[in-house]
């Protein structure tokens, strides 16, 4: 029970639920990968154990080095450091073992992983300070979560390609997009902390159409990926319905109401990149894997 319940601290304090955002984008890397390589049950395995040590690691290290500015804001100041409910030694072993399990799960996969799986977890660690320094930080943000379904192409094929970097700019304009959503419910704390932000530097009506126009980038984005790779009617359509969910995340959160922010950020986004999965492998289990049309 012990195990248990410090499995539940350390999941509610990383925000494990919220590993919805990524992985299914990671996985839909992964399957699209496998046209060009084939797949084994291992290497899906593996991909998965590198996502959750990847975020782990991420949210870990993010949680002590806002564990301060957390304290402060009423929004945050229940979480699970702030509390003391975590120390921050432990937190700190946390956030390393998390960093091993993400190295070693790479070199289960290949070389190429390996070899730039500190350099993918520099760049997650990094994404921590940036919001002390530049309002661009949301799209380092989306950077940390657009490398999810580069990295399983690349678990899977050991090579880079067009495809899957379209697919992860597509990722991460779009959680670059929700994440400028969610940060307008601090904007007045950020001000005030000397934290940046585009609602902080902007305010919430520009901050919300920078977030329109990065979520249309999104939606166009995949359209590519999906002509890239010569993908079908179903493809397409889940892509239809990313828009849609889009369009009413916008439709519901506007300058002078944000109540609804809470539903737009978790509900939405994480439909979002279900349906991308969902839509994606039933194109490709559907309707087979056809030659790539374009030279890419």
């Amino acid at each position: 029970m012990a195990i248990f319940s410090a499995a539940l601290v350390y999941g509610r304090m990383i925000k494990f639920s919220h590993s919805v955002f990524a992985l299914p984008f990671a996985l839909s890397g992964a399957v699209l990968a496998a046209r060009e390589a084939g797949i084994a049950a291992i290497q899906i395995l593996w991909i998965i154990v590198a996502m959750v040590g990847a975020r782990s690691a991420a949210m870990g290290f993010n949680r002590l080095v806002d564990r301060g500015v957390d304290g402060a804001n009423p929004r945050t100041m229940n979480r699970e450091l702030p509390r003391g409910i975590v120390s921050v030694r432990v937190v700190t072993m946390f956030v390393l073992l998390s960093g091993a399990v993400l190295i070693v799960a790479a070199y289960q996969l290949n070389s190429l992983c390996f070899y730039l799986s500190p350099l993918v977890l520099a760049v997650l660690l990094f994404y921590s300070y940036t919001k002390r320094f530049t309002w661009t930080s949301h799209l380092f943000l989306g950077l940390c979560l657009g490398g999810a379904p580069l990295g399983a192409w690349v678990a899977v094929t050991g090579r880079f390609d067009l495809p899957p970097v379209v697919l992860g700019f597509a990722v991460l304009s779009w959680v670059a997009g929700f994440d400028i959503l969610y940060a307008c419910q601090d904007r007045d704390f950020d001000i005030g902390h000397g934290l940046h932000s585009i609602p902080a530097r902007f305010g919430i009506s520009t901050a919300l159409m920078i977030a329109k126009f990065l979520h249309l980038a999104s939606v166009l984005l995949l359209l590519w990926v999906g002509l890239l790779l010569g993908l079908h009617l179903v493809y397409f359509l889940g892509v239809a319905c990313i828009s849609g969910l889009l369009i009413y995340e916008h439709v519901v959160v506007r300058p002078e109401d944000l109540s609804r922010l809470g539903m737009a950020f978790l509900t939405m986004n994480s439909a979002v990149s279900v349906v991308y999965f969902c839509f994606t492998l039933a194109d490709l289990l559907l309707l087979g894997t056809p030659a790539t049309p374009f030279d890419y």
